[in-house]
Parts: structure tokens; sequence; C-alpha cells
């Protein structure tokens, strides 16, 4: 079956959107990790954004609060699994996905990505944000793609079902 011309335009916008944020969010995440480099883990540079925030490095081989610690390797592989599903959810469903899901599916990609890299590559994960709020685990800009990337995608799913329920009452 043919795709209608508007359609396909519709198609490369969302690829097109999708391939933008993913370089961009990694090459963001990357950057970011670049001022720990030689930095002992422990160490804190201080209070930031009215004293929320604690920039505190980590160098963490595990998922959050620890878990499956000193298995970068399987956590890499398991990351580079979800993007590909991700990904490949994103190119099977294209037609039908809508914008938002499109921003959530590449905040997770890109966050899936970023952390990849770094388990690969230094066999941790640079963590350096430390909320001061809350007992919570030091994240990275990754880790804020996996996360925010999922409550978007949530979202794409709440609007695309109340579209298709209100298109079904039409």
């Amino acid at each position: 079956m043919a795709v209608e011309p508007r359609k396909q335009g519709v198609q490369g916008a969302k690829v097109a959107l999708l391939v933008v944020l993913v370089v961009a969010w990694v090459v963001l995440d990357q950057w970011s990790k670049t001022f720990f480099a030689g930095v002992e883990p422990g160490t804190s540079f201080g209070l930031v954004l009215g004293g929320l925030v604690n920039v505190f490095l980590v160098h963490n081989t595990g998922a959050a609060w620890g878990v499956f610690a000193g298995n970068p390797s399987a956590l890499g592989v398991f990351s580079v699994a979800v993007v590909a599903i991700m990904l490949a959810f994103f190119f099977w469903k294209a037609r039908e996905i809508n914008v938002v899901q499109t921003v959530g599916i590449a905040l997770i990609a890109a966050g899936g990505i970023g952390n990849a890299i770094d388990r690969f590559a230094q066999g941790y994960v640079t963590d350096f944000i430390a909320v001061t709020f809350m007992d919570f685990p030091v994240f990275n800009v990754a880790d804020i793609g996996v996360t925010c990337g999922v409550v978007v995608l949530v979202i794409g799913f709440i609007i695309e079902s109340r579209n298709g329920a209100k298109d079904r009452a039409d």
C-alpha cells in the first residue's frame, strides 16, 4: 500500500525530530560528563539551584540504587537492547505515532545510548546530580532523558487514547 505524500512528509518530520533529539541529547550527556574526567569519585562541587542539587561525582557500576552493581557490561547490553526495541517500535508504528510519543522515544533512546557509551568505554556510568531534598540516587543527563522520556511517552499514549476515543464517538 502506498503512503500518501502528506503522510510521508509527516513521517519524515517525525524521523528527523527523533534523530535530532537523540543526537542532541547524547551530545549533551557526554559533554556534561567531560567536566568530571580525572576527578576522584566522592568529590562534591557544591550546591546549586538554591541548594536543591549537589554536584557530587559517583562512578556507578550498576543501575539506580546500586541494583546490579558490578555488571556494567550486562547493563550496557541491556541499554542497547532497550534502545533497539524503542527504535524498532518507532519505525514499526511511525505512521501512527504522535509527536509527543516521538519525543518520549527519542529521550529514552538517547539516555540508553549515553549510559551504554559510559558502561562500555569506562566500565561505569558517570553520575553527578544529587538532589538534596529527598533520598534519591545520584544521576546524570542520560538518566533524565530515560525518566522524562518514559513520562512523555505515557502522556503521548494517553493523548492517542483520548483522540481515538473521540474519533470513535464521532
